[in-house]
């Protein structure tokens, strides 16, 4: 019995040798797969508000059918195998049984929110030999797919062209929905294609003649910027009234310093932010660019438009959650304030966002970018940002009225106890909007109208950029200690007069430095290169609100005002002191 055993063992060993060797020869003297069997086409692709070019690595080879993507992948990105394959056969070209590998370099950057389409198609289709190796060479390729073959638009296109331009590439293949946006660089050929069959038939034309095909896009950059801004309906002529106000913010809109509104429901501070874009100065070419960027990102420039040319004016509900206000994700996306680059960030009802969310503001305020810590690595997002700001001074909103008013004075503690010190000492200018009276709702004389103050505002902005020329300085805002010290010189009088009302009010190191920026802006309103005792005056008079803020709670508003008149008398004190009054716009 064990001999019959050993000989079923010796037949079946001999059965599986010659099977191996009769593999080997037909393998050895089979024909060896063609180059383009591999493919390398190039695309791009965003990791927090960066870009980067990848590289989507395509082989087909014999094996069991299958199709399989690597390169730190998300979940949604593999999703997309399925997709590209049902688009191509829709479109006519039929992929034959095969093992089809799908890599994407650089592998240690995750891929996340990232559509990779349209390369994935381009890679397969040069590894079946429908395209060649070298008809993708030097061409960039991004698109979403349909299932039926037809290109979708994607995110990030504008970011994606300029790190490809950086990169020596010289074409780029897009959806026709992001041409214009990615046609602002005038040195590359931007061409758009609305189906698979459309860009083979491109890319399969010579380099030479590929123009008769699909002719490039191109924009007029500087035609964007010349045209005339569009007429929202928001004029400041339309408010009666608040003068103060009105003043304060023809102020931060020169030199981009932050305001807090405060006053009684419906004295008109909602109606005077939303004019605020209206007075601001237009947006350069190079702030155009970043906060185009940033939208592009974000998927937020309308279809057709190539940039972002007006100043973006954000107003979130103070239900807002951390997340949407600073940015969140795993890979975070743009918030607000990000969003909100080199325009504004209206927050109405500012007590209301709560203490949290208010104080997330601290560090972009002071450094105008906001660093958010992730386990994929730590994100800077630029937070270049005007905070305007309006709150009532008590929950019912008419204190110290007290006729209207009900509040308790631990209610009216607690409410205003939502703002801290540091968020008010990063606000430059704190003006009050009392109820209009009557007389001037009614009075048929006309209001200074938008254009009339942002043609002020833009012989400011002219001054300050001339100043700065060179410095990277935009605004008097933007000014370090260093430009203060430098820029901001005082004569003898004003220096007498600053350290009476730094010692008077016990002023910080910051708020020194802010009332010397924002009486900077007021000179400059005023055309005077110097800085006088009276814009001094101004400056500091819009720095009172905020002690009155926070020492609100010492009213009795059924018959005691102790602390808001005491600052005033400060103020009104340091002024006869050195022979001059506060200047008064109400």
């Amino acid at each position: 019995m064990p001999s019959v055993y050993l000989l079923h063992f010796y037949i079946f060993f001999c059965l599986v040798l010659i099977t191996f060797l009769i593999s080997q020869c037909v393998y050895s003297h089979a024909p060896r797969q063609e180059e383009s069997m591999f493919s390398s086409v190039t695309t791009g692709a965003v990791f927090g508000i960066e870009s980067y070019c990848m590289q989507v690595e395509t082989d087909i080879s014999d094996g069991l059918p299958s199709f399989t993507m690597v390169g730190y992948l998300s979940h949604e990105i593999r999703e997309s195998g399925e997709r590209v394959k049902t688009a191509i056969r829709n479109a006519g070209i039929s992929i034959p049984a095969s093992r089809i590998v799908v890599n994407f370099s650089p592998a240690d950057i995750p891929k996340q929110g990232v559509v990779v389409d349209l390369p994935v198609a381009a890679g397969i289709l040069c590894s079946l030999g429908v395209l060649n190796n070298e008809d993708v060479k030097g061409v960039l390729i991004a698109g979403e797919l349909g299932l039926d073959g037809v290109i979708k638009p994607v995110r990030g296109v504008l970011p994606i062209v300029r790190t490809a331009r950086e990169n020596g590439i010289h074409t780029c293949v897009l959806p026709v929905e992001n041409v214009a946006e990615g046609a602002v660089f005038d040195d590359m050929k931007i061409v758009g294609v609305d189906t698979i069959r459309k860009m083979i038939r491109y890319l399969l034309e010579p380099i030479e003649t590929r123009d008769r095909i699909i002719a490039p896009t191109r924009v007029d950059i500087q035609a964007l910027f010349t045209e005339q801004r569009a007429n929202d309906g928001l004029d400041f002529a339309d408010v009666h009234g608040q003068h103060a106000a009105k003043r304060a913010l023809e102020i931060s809109a020169a030199g981009f310093h932050n305001v807090l509104m405060t006053g009684p429901p419906g004295s008109g501070k909602s109606m005077l932010a939303r004019r605020m874009p209206g007075i601001l100065p237009p947006l350069t070419m190079k702030e155009s660019m970043e906060v185009s960027m940033i939208y592009s990102i974000a998927g937020r420039i309308p279809q057709g438009t190539s940039l972002i040319t007006k100043r973006p004016f954000i107003a979130p509900h103070h239900t807002i959650t951390r997340s949407a206000l600073t940015g969140g994700g795993t890979i975070p996306t743009p918030g607000v304030i990000t969003l909100a680059d080199h325009g504004i960030v209206f927050m109405d009802e500012f007590p209301e966002f709560g203490r949290e969310n208010i104080d997330l503001l601290r560090q972009p305020l002071e450094d105008h970018e906001i660093q958010i810590s992730r386990l994929t690595g730590v994100f800077t997002y630029p937070a270049r940002f005007l905070l305007l700001a309006a709150m009532n001074p008590c929950p019912c909103g008419y204190f110290p009225d007290v006729n209207k008013c009900n509040c308790t004075e631990p209610d009216i503690k607690r409410y205003l106890g939502k703002i801290s010190g540091p968020i008010l000492d990063r606000i430059d200018m704190c003006v009050s909007t009392p109820q209009v009276e009557i007389n001037e709702l009614m009075d048929g004389s006309k209001e200074e109208s938008s254009a009339v103050i942002a043609s002020r505002v833009m012989e400011s902005r002219q001054r300050q950029e001339f100043r700065f020329r060179g410095m990277g300085f935009l605004f008097n805002a933007d000014m370090d200690s260093r430009a203060v010290e430098k820029f901001c010189k005082l004569g003898s009088s004003e220096e007498k007069l600053l350290k009476s009302v730094f010692k008077k009010l016990e002023m910080s190191a910051r708020t020194y430095h802010r009332v010397l920026k924002t009486a900077r802006t007021i000179a400059d309103l005023g055309g005077s290169e110097n800085i006088r005792d009276d814009d001094i005056m101004e400056a500091v008079g819009y720095r009172m609100s905020d002690y009155m803020s926070r020492s609100q709670t010492e009213f009795d508003h059924r018959g005691t005002e102790r602390t808001a008149r005491e600052h005033t008398k400060s103020v009104r004190d340091i002024s006869n002191h050195t022979g001059k009054e506060v200047r008064k716009y109400e």
